[in-house]
């Protein structure tokens, strides 16, 4: 079906409103990053919508929503399109829903915001800034593109987790507003806790068009490299700059080498068969910082203001370092790995022992159950899903807990713990007809009707 052959009455409820139809841009704008993955790539490549709507205001999107469910046609919601599994991609055809002209901040005051869910994160903390002083208190290494309601709704952690944790953590998301598809649409607002029925549901349960956030001082933020020749002299550093409380900092990134050759923004401050931490800091942490690295063997090679090259240091941190690595070795895939608080030095010396190159160890140090620990998001050399699942055993069976980038679906339980037993409940009563992401939520049915 294309979109040209939907149902005439479901285009004419439609009317009005921005479409995309031309049979490219609805293929770009079915598309994420899941080609990240191998196995993941040949599942999804080709699923495409019928077509795009892109609504202007929370009144088109209430009348695209009904449409669909007068209709049953399903319906993906999108922000930016940086998600890496494919919580983008239509499965079953239908209509992509472009938010990113809901793009205004509703309002702004020091300590929070009311933020349209298709602004940019970086549009965001511009705005922010201007108005109130402020800025958001965690971003993905995607902050230019991403959308503030695709972080809430397919993200976990990213840039400022070493202070503020995860968005899954009490307090990181202050309020939703969220539609309902049905044939006579409701507005839903969550606040508090009842907030974690809708995020990281990779849109299946409600469309997000308002999220309340918690913001954080905006600081004169140092972008800072240091080098080292020993793989754990830098993950002590890191794991010290983490711990230091006084220290303002909203990046801490551990990468082994290879990894650092595969940054070609950052080559001229990567010396070769060096180990590297990338840092965000407050201006005032500079010379505690020299002091740390001094103290661990380590050689600080760049340093200066954050955002005043030719791209921001985070653009090398999270998943960018992984899309970096893939320009250049097309084989490689990835990893998400999370290390229990008091272990993870411990743990990755013994995965650089048990796998050795087979296995690049890059950690992203964030503020985990009270204490500071790292995600590993290691470079794997690819040879096959067999060889893949059985390095993933392995962490498991020593205590490390996989979010499995290579599966499209939200589990109730395993591998990828972000479906939970309310966000299931909460489908039944926003998406009662099962046309929201349909395909990506494990362990719920429509309700009959």
């Amino acid at each position: 079906m294309t979109g040209a052959a939907l149902a005439a009455d479901f285009r004419a409820a439609l009317d009005g409103i921005e479409l995309i139809i031309e049979p490219a841009l609805v293929r770009q704008k079915s598309r994420d990053f899941f080609w990240f993955s191998p196995i993941l790539k040949p599942l999804l490549t080709g699923k495409t919508a019928d077509l795009v709507a892109v609504p202007h205001d929370e009144a088109e999107v209430i009348r695209i929503a009904a449409a669909c469910a007068r209709h049953r046609v399903p319906l993906t919601v999108r922000g930016g399109g940086t998600g890496n599994y494919g919580q983008a991609v239509p499965l079953a055809g239908g209509v992509v829903l472009d938010m990113t002209r809901l793009d205004r901040v509703v309002w702004a005051r020091p300590g929070a915001a009311r933020l349209q869910a298709g602004i940019t994160m970086r549009a965001a903390d511009i705005a922010l800034q201007a108005a109130c002083g402020w800025e958001l208190r965690i971003h993905p290494s995607t902050k230019r593109m991403a959308t503030v309601g695709g972080f809430v709704a397919g993200g976990a952690v990213g840039v400022g987790s070493i202070t503020y944790g995860q968005l899954r953590d009490r307090g990181a998301v202050l309020g939703l507003r969220v539609v309902t598809v049905e044939p006579t649409p409701r507005i839903i607002e969550l606040r508090g806790d009842a907030v974690a029925q809708v995020t990281h549901a990779y849109g299946t349960n409600g469309i997000i068009t308002e999220v309340e956030l918690p913001l954080a001082p905006s600081w004169p933020w140092i972008e800072a490299v240091v080098a080292f020749a020993d793989f754990m002299d830098a993950a002590r550093f890191a794991q010290a700059l983490g711990e230091a409380e006084p220290l303002v900092k909203k990046l801490v990134t551990l990468l082994a080498w290879p990894i650092p050759s595969y940054l070609t923004p950052l080559e001229p401050y990567l010396p070769s068969d060096h180990a590297a931490v990338l840092a965000i800091i407050a201006e005032p942490g500079l010379e505690p910082l020299a002091a740390l690295a001094a103290e661990h063997r380590g050689t600080i090679t760049l340093q200066q203001p954050a955002e005043s090259g030719p791209a921001p240091l985070y653009e090398s941190s999270w998943n960018h370092t992984t899309l970096h690595a893939l320009k250049l070795d097309k084989s490689l895939t990835y990893l998400q790995v999370a290390m229990p608080v008091g272990r993870n030095l411990e743990l990755l010396a013994l995965v650089q022992a048990t796998f050795g190159d087979e296995l690049m160890l890059h950690g992203e140090f964030q503020r985990r159950q009270g204490g500071i620990t790292n995600s590993a998001l290691p470079l794997v050399r690819y040879t096959t899903a067999d060889r893949l699942y059985e390095i993933v055993r392995w962490h498991e069976a020593h205590g490390m807990r996989i979010s499995d980038p290579h599966s499209y679906q939200l589990h109730t339980k395993a591998a990828k713990v972000v479906s939970t037993d309310d966000q299931v409940a909460f489908r039944r009563h926003s998406d009662p007809l099962g046309l929201l992401n349909p395909g990506k939520m494990i362990g719920w049915e429509p309700a009959p009707h």
